[in-house]
């Protein structure tokens, strides 16, 4: 009989110093894939941020080098390298402890995006090596660091000086630790992206971005006088403007509030929002506050104006805010973000703030511009007319046509309720269906096989894919609704999965299945994506099964290498094609069984890039696909 496990003060563990962050990582930069990864190099940018926020640099350079390290150098005041009262240099304390820092209280820093005091010790952490200098009083002081343990020793609990220089500033140079993250090559679109983003946001700030990895070093100076203006400017670059850009600022309480926004002649609304120069991916307090007041100001001048009569219903958010592009900046000098990663605001404060100063500047802009109000309001009245036919027809194709998905067959829904435990697969084909239905738990795992390849919804319009049957289908089961288009009835508390998986052939056609999906799952339900609950299955490509031994599974072309490097006998292989040519047992062994199965969870990690990327692949412009595919050919996994 198993030795029953005690619980007594000896099953408590102390995690010392900074093995927390290695042992549990994700709780501190979200994940261990890319994103997580290329957030090391957001934590040291943002704390040289906080500087240029300060009024004590001007210049980053950012540099990703040939050795796969990362070098983050500012020209600001340099960290501090003196004596603290805990008996040893500053620049210590920060690198090598949770919760240490200068951002604490108000005294150094007014605003800035770091203020749980983990960033710098959270890399460090996370680095394979980690060196830093600072230029400080005519001299360079440095520190080094192996796998988040000092490897210099301190003289007289001081940093050893290493040369003499002009100027003050700190340069930070790391290696991922390839024994945590999945990949250590960090993503150097996203890095772009986030770097002239930044720069949008602080137009007096210059960063220089350097990539040594390639034959030919690239080399681009980020520096926005424009800010917020051109960024959205950027923002809309390919298409129709209705208006010019409508900038505002103002402050209230300490915090001040920084808006661009402009209107496009397309049926969707791209409202980002920042907070100390961190882009909150969920929103938050700052966005709820901006909406609410540019809605109330917008019915407000309706009928002021007789365009919205005494009968007539107000314009929704969803109305007033079709066809805009918009960037909200906050400086808050105590931000509250939900989670390390800071993708959501949290402060009350912020709404408040927010809203005074939309509708003080807002008003005042649109009582000196009648013209630019009425074609604001004109997109207004557009969206709610397409809004109501679109109510219409929803309740046409949506109610009135409620499957019951035993007797049409398409849905093996699972016999638990309980959401949380619950996945649904969407699987391709009749034939793999058939063997995943079979071979699945019916407790907590529901099928739901497509035929073919679901319809391009970047390229078609509402109707067109509310019309289609194995949308309708989806739309469906999951429960929750969808947010395309003006009635915007989405609700994630209604989803009835917890993970939706996408289980594909691993093939081409396959790939194009799996796209399709996502590019409907992001357009129509992108917060499924955000939220975490969308998945990729890996089913293996390869059985090997030796002469002698136990047969075994590969995943991909590299776990096969490895296979044939580790085997040394005969053994024949077998190819997978596709899932339908796996019997039950062996579809429940390699990508059902939660023990045993991979799956890829979907991240977004750049909004804009994503929306910009997804538009480019999947819209009506070939020529700039071609280009994208001519550029990335070197990066593509080929099925040969």
């Amino acid at each position: 009989m198993a030795k029953e496990a005690t619980y007594d003060a000896s099953s408590i563990t102390v995690l010392e110093g900074l093995e927390a962050v290695r042992r549990r990582p994700g709780m501190y930069i979200g994940s261990v894939s890319t994103k997580g990864l290329n957030h090391l190099i957001y934590e040291i940018v943002d704390n040289a941020v906080d500087e240029h926020l300060a009024g004590h640099c001007d210049t980053i350079c950012v540099t990703l080098e040939a050795d796969g390290s990362a070098t983050i150098e500012d020209n600001g005041r340099g960290i501090p390298v003196g004596m603290h009262e805990k008996g040893v240099s500053a620049e210590r304390l920060v690198f090598t402890t949770l919760h240490a820092g200068g951002k604490f209280d108000d005294s150094a820093y007014k605003t800035s995006g770091g203020l749980h005091g983990v960033g710098s010790s959270v890399v460090n952490a996370l680095s394979t090596y980690l060196t830093v200098q600072v230029k400080n009083g005519g001299r360079i002081y440095e520190d080094k660091y192996e796998r988040g343990n000092p490897t210099v020793e301190l003289v007289d609990g001081l940093l050893p000086v290493i040369g003499k220089a002009k100027g003050t500033g700190t340069k930070v140079n790391f290696l991922p630790d390839d024994t945590i993250f999945d990949k250590t090559r960090f993503k150097e679109d996203e890095i772009k992206s986030r770097m002239h983003e930044t720069a949008y946001l602080n137009p007096a700030l210059t960063i220089i971005f350097e990539d040594r990895r390639k034959e030919e070093p690239e080399s681009i100076t980020y520096h926005e006088p424009d800010g917020l203006i051109g960024f959205i400017k950027d923002m809309n670059k390919s298409t129709q403007p209705v208006c010019d850009v409508i900038y505002f600022k103002g402050e209230s309480d300490g915090i001040s509030v920084e808006g661009a926004f402009q209107y496009i002649n397309e049926f969707h609304e791209n409202v980002l929002g920042f907070c100390n120069n961190i882009y909150n991916a969920e929103g938050g307090t700052h966005l709820t506050g901006f909406k609410t007041a540019f809605t109330n100001i917008i019915n407000t001048y309706a009928r002021e104006l007789n365009i919205l009569k005494e009968k007539d219903a107000n314009f929704t958010g969803t109305d007033v805010r079709n066809g805009m592009t918009a960037v909200i900046s906050l400086k808050h000098p105590d931000p509250r973000f939900e989670g390390q990663t800071k993708t959501k605001l949290d402060n009350q404060d912020a709404a408040k703030v927010v809203s005074k100063v939309t509708g003080e500047e807002i008003v005042r802009y649109f009582d000196r511009n009648l013209e630019i109000l009425k074609n604001i309001i004109g997109c207004a009245e557009k969206a709610a007319k397409i809004r109501k036919a679109e109510e219409k027809a929803r309740t046409n194709i949506l109610t009135k046509q409620k499957f019951s998905f035993d007797s049409n067959g398409k849905l093996a829904n699972c016999e638990s309720k309980d959401a949380s435990k619950c996945e649904i697969f969407i699987v391709e084909g009749d034939s793999a269906g058939g063997s995943a239905k079979t071979a699945r738990n019916r407790a907590y795992q529901a099928i739901l096989p497509i035929r073919g390849k679901i319809l391009n919804v970047e390229k078609a319009s509402i109707d067109k894919v509310l019309a289609n049957a194995e949308i309708k289908t989806m739309i469906n089961a999951f429960g929750c609704g969808f947010s395309e288009g003006y009635g915007n009835d989405f609700d994630i508390t209604k989803l009835r999965y917890d993970k939706i998986i996408i289980m594909a052939d691993a093939d081409v056609d396959g790939a194009h299945i799996s796209t399709l999906l996502l590019t409907l799952f992001y357009r129509f339900m992108p917060e499924l994506i955000y939220e975490g609950h969308v998945y990729i299955a890996m089913p293996p490509l390869y059985k090997a099964m030796p002469s002698k031994g136990a047969e075994q599974y590969l995943y991909d072309d590299k776990a096969l290498e490895q296979y044939r490097k580790r085997h040394k006998g005969p053994f024949t292989l077998q190819r997978y094609k596709g899932l339908g040519e796996m019997d039950a047992d062996q579809l429940w062994e390699t990508t059902l069984n939660p023990e045993s199965r991979i799956l890829k969870q979907v991240e977004i990690e750049d909004a804009r890039m994503a929306s910009e990327v997804t538009e480019m692949l999947m819209g009506t412009e070939v020529p700039p696909r071609k280009a994208f595919i001519y550029e990335h050919a070197t990066d593509a996994e080929l099925d040969i």
